[in-house]
């Protein structure tokens, strides 16, 4: 009897043992927008390399850089997928409990010059005199979109008509719809825009404008404290993802993460991927490297957005990249 009864504590032990190796955590993430840029998330959502890390990931979509980070620093998320830039504007707030940087998602601007007519010998002084629809003021789209500009002797604000008035979300209804020449869009937007006759892709941002940590996953100092080996774990399924993407074929990745885009056609989906692996626009690891910080800030300096000289080792944290690249 004894023995039955030892066998039975034994068994409830283990079977209490499985039960805590196996409970999931749970993560609330916010992503600043949609967008065919962020594959690698979604691919890590897809495949279930979150799951594998034992990660219950509940997944949001904020619009915007402003509310994404509100959701973040009022508690709404735990990790946001959102600018790098916006958690320089945190820092320079002087906020005690401030957004750090652990895992590079994209590592170039992700936008397009589409123009409404065909240029088939394009140069940037084409665009001089023009309505140019650009991006919301202080986003990396529009700084980067400045910078590439005036890389090319071209003063966005006196050589341009240039129009930052429109929110985020209505620029390709009102590219459509207006009479604006040029506008600055995101994939898939842009090819739908060129397949549907209605714009012409004619220039990349990205492959003007170097290396720079676009989009990352950040979190505030006191979360990553707190749940360091949780941020661990996230950041290893992320750099899964990241190494899938980089293995595999653009029409293999738009067919994984395809829900995530329904209106979107396949061909579309694969096309866009495409362009973005040429262009090197997915990390393939999540480091951010120091490197990519300063031409992010000689960015926002450039377009006279830079708030505050912060530094790569207050804002980001490698030290989690490097441990998870290492394994």
């Amino acid at each position: 009897m004894r023995k039955i009864t030892k066998g039975l504590l034994l068994l409830g032990f283990l079977l209490f043992i499985t039960a805590c190796q196996s409970e999931t955590v749970k993560i609330n993430l916010a992503e600043v927008t949609r967008s065919l840029f962020y594959a690698p998330q979604y691919v890590a959502l897809e495949q279930g390399f979150f799951e594998e890390e034992g990660l219950d990931v509940e997944f949001q979509t904020t619009w915007g850089g402003d509310t994404t980070m509100t959701a973040l620093l009022s508690g709404g998320a735990d990790i946001a997928l959102v600018g790098s830039e916006t958690s320089i504007y945190v820092y320079a707030q002087d906020s005690r409990d401030y957004a750090v940087n652990f895992a590079q998602l994209t590592q170039t601007d992700g936008t397009f010059l589409v123009a409404k007519e065909a240029y088939p010998d394009f140069t940037w002084e084409d665009m001089k005199g023009k309505e140019f629809l650009g991006q919301r003021v202080g986003g990396m789209p529009q700084m980067v979109g400045e910078f590439v500009l005036k890389k090319h002797n071209i003063d966005p604000h006196n050589d341009l008509l240039l129009d930052q008035s429109v929110d985020f979300a209505n620029i390709p209804s009102a590219f459509q719809s207006g009479n604006y020449e040029f506008v600055q869009l995101f994939e898939p937007t842009a090819s739908v825009f060129e397949q549907e006759g209605q714009g012409h892709l004619i220039a990349s941002f990205g492959e003007e404008s170097g290396k720079v940590p676009y989009t990352v996953f950040m979190t505030q100092e006191s979360y990553l404290k707190k749940n360091e080996e949780t941020v661990k774990k996230f950041t290893r399924a992320i750099y899964k993802a990241q190494q899938w993407v980089e293995e595999n074929s653009p029409e293999t990745i738009a067919e994984v993460i395809a829900p995530y885009f329904e209106d979107t056609d396949l061909d579309i989906l694969a096309s866009s991927i495409e362009r973005y692996k040429n262009q090197d626009s997915f990390a393939t690891d999540p480091y951010l490297d120091e490197e990519e910080w300063e031409n992010l800030k000689a960015i926002m300096d450039e377009a006279g957005e830079l708030p505050i000289d912060a530094p790569h080792e207050d804002l980001v944290n490698t030290n989690i990249a490097e441990e998870v690249m290492n394994e």
